[in-house]
């Protein structure tokens, strides 16, 4: 089976109507690890996501991954975890069983329960899934994503406004990502939290690409005044 790596990014640009929202956008990801996706709110962070998921088709350019486009075949290798988790009106067990029901997996129970068990939810796995508090609702939304078994996450600010708990649980899982080999593509705007996990960064200004450098040379070193205004909290749009 091929690698999904690189991912190539060649003049990529999505346009509503006459409205530009990312234009000439170029970069290549050539290792596992975290990419981790920076800059200002509208700078089209989770719009990138969402197309080199292939769930928008670009206006122009291309996002290939091992020099495949990113169709179903593709996304079957992938998940997604968004913002704004939406669960399915049952209970946390239930919300797993669902998506482990897509998959050719022998013992669900047994993966449901080590899956909840390693996002720290396993106690509430009765409970109604909407029935949980913020940070454990995106808990159960990453399980989720996890039961796919996927080779890429992409996790659009996975721990924004979460308690210290939920946030440490999220961030240690996507270490053990990192060091399993899967290739997690994470949007944040908590430069702490870039700091502890990227091994490179992509920043977005204003829908366009102004810098991609390893984590170390970007946030000692960037390049460009918008990223240096950024970690500096001096740049809102």
């Amino acid at each position: 089976m091929a690698n999904l790596l690189p991912l190539v990014v060649r003049d990529l640009g999505y346009a509503v109507r006459d409205t530009v929202l990312l234009r000439d956008v170029n970069f290549t990801v050539k290792s596992p690890g975290v990419t981790v996706v920076m800059g200002p709110n509208g700078a089209g962070k989770s719009l990138l996501l969402r197309l080199l998921h292939g769930l928008l088709a670009p206006s122009r350019g291309s996002v290939t991954w091992g020099g495949a486009p990113p169709d179903d075949a593709v996304r079957r290798r992938q998940a997604m975890m968004a913002q704004r988790p939406v669960l399915l009106r049952r209970s946390v067990r239930a919300n797993m069983d669902f998506v482990l029901s897509l998959r050719e997996i022998e013992d669900r129970r047994g993966t449901c329960d080590a899956l909840l068990e390693r996002v720290g939810l396993l106690p509430f796995a009765a409970r109604p899934a909407r029935r949980l508090s913020g940070g454990e609702q995106q808990r159960l939304a990453l399980a989720r994503a996890l039961a796919q078994g996927p080779e890429v996450l992409f996790m659009d600010e996975p721990a924004s406004s979460l308690d210290p708990a939920s946030t440490a649980t999220i961030e240690s899982v996507v270490r053990e990502l990192k060091h399993a080999g899967t290739k997690v593509v994470l949007v944040t705007h908590d430069a702490a939290q870039a700091r502890r996990l990227a091994e490179d960064v992509v920043f977005l200004h204003r829908g366009t690409l102004t810098e991609q450098a390893s984590a170390e040379r970007f946030f000692e070193r960037p390049s460009s005044e918008a990223a240096r205004q950024y970690l500096a909290g001096g740049l809102v749009i």
